[in-house]
């Protein structure tokens, strides 16, 4: 499906890349847990061999791990917005074989992978990045900030249930900017649910900072707000906690939500409005 700009409004990258990350995470840890899977080959016996479920193209997207989904997402209109908007999330990946991911952000290679230690590469284009003034009365005079594509990498450590990881974006076209993030993410499961919560840290560079957060003497004569410049620095906070429950061997229904607190040159800048930006999500998935 082709995704228009109108389609990609702020609200909407916000809830497409949030969907995006539900595919890459979320979602995969329910199908590394999943109850229904066992330790029996991949292909039954003969006398009981399902051709609907493993047959012909079902069969191709049991083997590559293919979830499809949608839901909503309740979040600030922008990035230091007061004001917030329901919108729809849409969610497809796949992974073939343990080590490659696709997703309309783009690919995601699993490089290296020992004990507990992994680090990815990633390489797409910035689903969560962009900014329309038509967002908001609060942006007008401000100008578009163009999405771009984005390369990235990950490294993170498994130690038991918890997870830390670090990972560093970098915009091509758009913002130009770079963004790192370093956070922990714990997760259990209990019976057919999967409880889970996490916290992270943000931080950018002169770009980011400059494009989202800073207001240049032309930007402050056309929307009214007072000049800043805004520098390169911790961004803001986030934690979250999400349920995650397996209805059934292919459907899986997720709840989150999530509280980020912007802080340094992001919290002083005139952009923002409310420096606590909470969200809610509700999404259900289909993995084959």
């Amino acid at each position: 499906m082709p995704l228009t700009k109108s389609f990609l409004g702020r609200p909407r990258r916000i809830a497409i890349a949030a969907g995006l990350a539900v595919a890459a995470c979320p979602l995969s840890q329910a199908r590394a847990a999943d109850p229904y899977e066992s330790e029996e080959p991949a292909i039954p016996p003969t006398e009981n061999f399902d051709k609907g479920r493993f047959g012909g193209i079902r069969q191709k997207l049991s083997d590559w791990n293919v979830m499809v989904g949608a839901g909503a997402i309740y979040a600030p209109k922008f990035e230091g917005s007061d004001e917030f908007q329901l919108a729809p999330i849409p969610m497809i990946s796949a992974t073939f074989g343990d080590r490659v991911t696709v997703d309309p952000s783009g690919l995601e290679v699993e490089v290296l992978k020992s004990n507990g230690f992994k680090f990815s590469v990633k390489g797409g284009y910035d689903m969560g990045g962009g900014r329309d003034e038509d967002d908001s009365d609060h942006l007008k005079g401000l100008g578009d900030i163009d999405a771009g594509a984005l390369v990235g990498a990950q490294l993170s450590y498994e130690m038991g249930p918890v997870e830390f990881y670090a990972s560093v974006d970098k915009t091509i076209g758009g913002s130009d900017g770079l963004v790192g993030q370093v956070g922990a993410n714990v997760s259990h499961q209990y019976d057919r649910f999967i409880l889970s919560a996490g916290a992270s840290a943000t931080f950018a560079d002169d770009n980011h900072m400059e494009s989202y957060f800073g207001v240049t003497a032309t930007q402050s004569a056309r929307s009214g707000l007072r000049q800043y410049e805004a520098g390169a620095g911790l961004k803001r906070f986030d934690v979250e906690a999400s349920v995650t429950y397996m209805a059934t061997e292919h459907w899986i229904i997720r709840s989150q939500a999530g509280i980020g607190f912007l802080t340094g040159d992001a919290k002083d800048s005139p952009i923002v409005q409310n420096d606590v930006q909470p969200s809610a999500m509700l999404i259900v998935g289909y993995k084959f």
